[in-house]
C-alpha cells in the first residue's frame, strides 16, 4: 500500500504520495554517495517553504534558506548570504568573542550578527555598546579577513524548487561553497546552467519534479 502524506496549506488539504524521499535518494546516490543526505535536507526544506525557494545544506543542516522571493537569483543570493552568516560564525574571532556573564541568547546571536556584519564598527566597536554585551573590546572582522574565511567554505548543496533560468545562479552559489545541486531542469537555458556548473566542477542533478506553490 501506497503512503500518503497530508498537510494543510490555508483550507487546502493537499494529499501526495509519500515516496519523494527515497526516489530522489536513489538519484542522488549515483551522482554523489558521499553528499546524498545534504541534498536530501535541501529538498525536504523547500518542499515546505513559500516558492520561489532554494535552500543550502551542509554537514545535515540546512545553513540558508531563501524563500517566497519574486526571482530566482534573489533566492540564491539571499539563502548564500544566511550560509554565509552561518559560515563566518565559525571563525575564531567569533568564537573568542569574550560574553560577559548571564547574557541571555537573544543579546549573544545578535551581538555575534552585528559582529560579523558589515556595520560593526558602527554599531558595536566605535562607542561603548561592546561594554553591555562584551568583558573586552575585540578587534574589527574585516571585510578582507571575512573574505578570506568565506573562501574556506566547501562541499555545500544546494536544492532548488523549480529550475535556474539562468547561469548566475550557479556563480552566485560557487561563492558560497556549493559543489552538488539538485534542481527540476526544464529551462530552455539548461545548457547555460550547465555550462556553469562544468566550469565550477559542481555536480547537478535534474529531478525533473518541480515543487513550486504559492
Amino acid at each position: 500500500m501506497e503512503k500518503i502524506e497530508g498537510k494543510f496549506y490555508y483550507d487546502a488539504r493537499i494529499l501526495e504520495a509519500d515516496h519523494l524521499e527515497s526516489t530522489w535518494q536513489a538519484l542522488f546516490d549515483n551522482i554523489c554517495n558521499t553528499k546524498h543526505g545534504d541534498l536530501l535536507i535541501s529538498m525536504i526544506t523547500i518542499k515546505y517553504t513559500q516558492s520561489n525557494s532554494v535552500c543550502y545544506a551542509k554537514d545535515g543542516q540546512a545553513i540558508g534558506i531563501g524563500a517566497g522571493q519574486q526571482s530566482r537569483i534573489h533566492c540564491t543570493r539571499l539563502a548564500g548570504s544566511k550560509a554565509d552568516f552561518w559560515y563566518l560564525r565559525q571563525a575564531s574571532k567569533v568564537l573568542d568573542l569574550d560574553f560577559v556573564e548571564g547574557i541571555g541568547r537573544a543579546d549573544r546571536d545578535n551581538t555575534i550578527d552585528i559582529y560579523i556584519g558589515d556595520n560593526s564598527v558602527e554599531e558595536l566597536l566605535s562607542n561603548d555598546n561592546w561594554k553591555r554585551v562584551l568583558k573586552t573590546k575585540p578587534d574589527e572582522f574585516t571585510k578582507e579577513e571575512k573574505r578570506e574565511f568565506l573562501k574556506t567554505l566547501s562541499d555545500v548543496s544546494l536544492g532548488s524548487d523549480a529550475f535556474f533560468p539562468f547561469g548566475d545562479n550557479i556563480e552566485r552559489a560557487y561563492r558560497s561553497g556549493v559543489k552538488y545541486i539538485a534542481q527540476p531542469g526544464g529551462s530552455v537555458r539548461d545548457d547555460n546552467v550547465i555550462e556553469a556548473c562544468n566550469k565550477y566542477g559542481i555536480v547537478m542533478a535534474h529531478t525533473a519534479l518541480r515543487l513550486f506553490h504559492h
